[in-house]
């Protein structure tokens, strides 16, 4: 896949410094280095599944009955939130 992208100047030029001594050409270089840097944001939890694992980790388990009733409750659209 080709595609056109716009760098900063400081950025483009050390790029093609570190492709030259690394013996890469410029678009090997950038397909590693997005690759790195995706693989590592794969790797990182999402913030607010981990806030939310944080503040329900002490907390008991629901009762399945209960759990099962607001399910079907949900589900058949005969609920409204009132305030």
């Amino acid at each position: 896949m080709k595609t056109a992208i716009s760098l900063p100047d400081s950025v483009f030029e050390r790029a093609e410094r570190l492709a030259a001594k690394l013996g890469l050409t410029r678009s090997r270089l950038y397909a590693l280095a997005l690759e790195q840097y995706l693989d590592r944001s794969d790797e990182q939890p999402d913030p607010v599944t981990e806030a939310l694992n944080r503040v329900y980790a002490d907390r008991p388990p629901p009762d399945e009955f209960l759990a099962a009733a607001a399910i079907r409750l949900i589900d058949s659209g005969e609920w409204e939130w009132k305030e």
